[in-house]
């Protein structure tokens, strides 16, 4: 079920989907959007730009998907490979952490429901042909927008398998499913996330 992008003029790319592929990526979208949350829309009398620098929240969210999106800026696993924060006592690095959240964490939230409301529309936008299926043709700003949500789908499905880097080679557990072992579609639905990805990143280098 891998579909591959091919390049359109203009820096866009295009890729042809069946009916069931629509509707697993639509599906998908629709439950990031979801786990990320609803925007924080000014109320009635308020002033749009007290709501555009309101704080957010200064701890990492305890789900661990959105803790795999929202990570700490300093240290934390998922940090644990870069200088950020190098050599400094670990409560300062929670109160620096704590201070970027803070101010940081708001936007963030709000590109990727950006992002998988771009992946929403541009599949509710196509016109189906023959079985079902359709050609999705995205300008440049789609692409970046697509591919910010696949990887974000990725990072949340992987979360919730506990995917390693050991799981995800050709030799790894992941290709070692049994058909009846209940993860297997969402394993299924990871590995082609990736091909995807790995197609419209390909399409989109120079």
């Amino acid at each position: 079920m891998a579909g591959h992008f091919e390049a359109t003029p203009g820096g866009g790319a295009a890729v042809a989907l069946d009916e069931v592929e629509i509707s697993i990526l639509r599906s998908l979208a629709v439950q990031l959007l979801e786990l990320i949350g609803p925007g924080d829309e000014p109320a009635d009398g308020e002033d749009p730009l007290a709501a555009l620098f309101a704080e957010g929240p200064s701890k990492p969210p305890t789900d661990p998907a959105l803790a795999r999106l929202f990570p700490d800026a300093y240290g934390g696993p998922e940090r644990a490979e870069e200088p950020a924060g190098a050599g400094k006592p670990e409560g300062e690095l929670r109160e620096l952490s704590a201070e970027f959240r803070r101010f940081t964490e708001m936007d963030l939230r709000s590109g990727k429901r950006e992002d998988a409301v771009t992946v929403v529309r541009t599949l509710d936008a196509l016109s189906p042909v023959g079985d079902g299926g359709a050609v999705l043709t995205l300008t440049g700003d789609e692409c970046r927008s697509w591919l910010r949500s696949l990887n974000d789908l990725r990072l949340t499905i992987g979360t919730r398998l506990e995917v390693s880097d050991e799981d995800q080679g050709e030799e790894g557990s992941l290709y070692r499913l049994p058909d009846t072992d209940p993860r297997k579609p969402m394993v299924m639905a990871y590995l082609w996330l990736g091909a995807l990805q790995e197609s419209l990143v390909e399409t989109l280098m120079p």
